[in-house]
């Protein structure tokens, strides 16, 4: 019995979302210039191993109240997630995700003030977003990509004393969870190729982005290129394969595959801000991702 309730929670927390939410905080680590460090500081490690726990618990934690959210609409179009098939409890799984949640806050509070503020913020967009804001065409969007948006700026919380031009790059993460959320709309039933159209446009003004942040922050480009055109490449044809032949198979494929780009995303910013050693590192995380979503639902 503990064994299928463990197998239960890990079909409800999506593992290999959970994997691209850690290398978000890497992202926003290697932002403020901490992975270019030469040396081992056991502080600054110790900080983003703190970060790196409390970034998987909070998207875990979300997940699970979406689910609780999600629950009567799921008896209805997906019985056979965990809490209507009756593989978790509703109580169970609240608690789940109280835990978790209390988890991620005090392992924040070991780092700083700011963390644990960015976190309690990223808690509240998460609540916000499964209870109410998800079924809104506009606002549904805006609010999962704050959650992304915050979840890069609880990386750069590792220090404290930042200038503020830095948050405007967590604007990045904001359109393209965005983009992700409007592909994600009428996944089980399809036509919805104006909100993948309107997707796509949004990933292409994450490109401009990068234009923007090359010029104006210590960003090289040329070592984030490979990276960025590796992440835009597998959406744009994901996404155009959505919309060519609008069903919920190939949506809800575009969706996984958004995902999971999150992390080529996060790499292409650990190139320009670090190395792209650094870059290949955080994109070792996507093999581990990739085997985690053969295993466990994505969306």
């Amino acid at each position: 019995m503990k064994n299928k309730k463990i197998e239960a929670l890990l079909l409800i927390i999506r593992p290999a979302n959970v994997i691209t939410s850690i290398a978000d905080v890497l992202a926003g680590i290697a932002i403020v210039g901490y992975l270019n460090y030469s040396g081992v500081d056991n502080t600054l490690f110790l900080h983003g191993i703190l970060l790196s726990i409390a970034t998987a618990c909070l998207y875990a934690g979300g997940i699970i109240f979406n689910d609780v959210f999600d629950l009567e609409a799921d008896k209805i179009n997906r019985p056979e997630r965990v809490i209507p098939s009756g593989k978790l409890s509703l109580k169970e799984a609240k608690i789940a995700g109280i835990v978790l949640f209390f988890i991620a806050i005090m392992a924040t509070f070991l780092v700083s003030l700011f963390s644990t503020l960015v976190a309690l913020g990223v808690v509240v967009c998460a609540l916000s977003y499964d209870k109410y804001a998800k079924h809104n065409t506009f606002l549904g969007p805006i609010n999962m990509g704050m959650c992304r948006g915050l979840n890069l700026i609880l990386g750069m919380s590792i220090i404290t004393s930042l200038d503020a031009k830095y948050y405007l790059i967590s604007l990045l993460p904001i359109l393209f969870v965005s983009a992700i959320t409007l592909t994600a709309q009428k996944e089980t039933k399809g036509k919805n190729k104006l909100a993948i159209g309107l997707a796509m446009l949004l990933d292409l003004s994450i490109v401009v982005g990068f234009l923007f942040i090359a010029q104006n922050f210590n960003f090289s480009l040329q070592k984030a290129g490979v990276f960025l055109a590796f992440w835009y490449g597998v959406n744009v044809v994901a996404k155009i394969n959505a919309i060519v032949k609008n069903q919920p198979k190939l949506i809800m494929k575009a969706v996984k595959i958004a995902v999971l780009s999150l992390i080529p995303l996060n790499a292409s910013y650990v190139a320009g801000f670090s190395s792209v050693t650094n870059a290949l590192l955080v994109l070792c995380l996507l093999p581990i991702s990739l085997y985690l979503s053969k295993k466990f639902p994505v969306t």
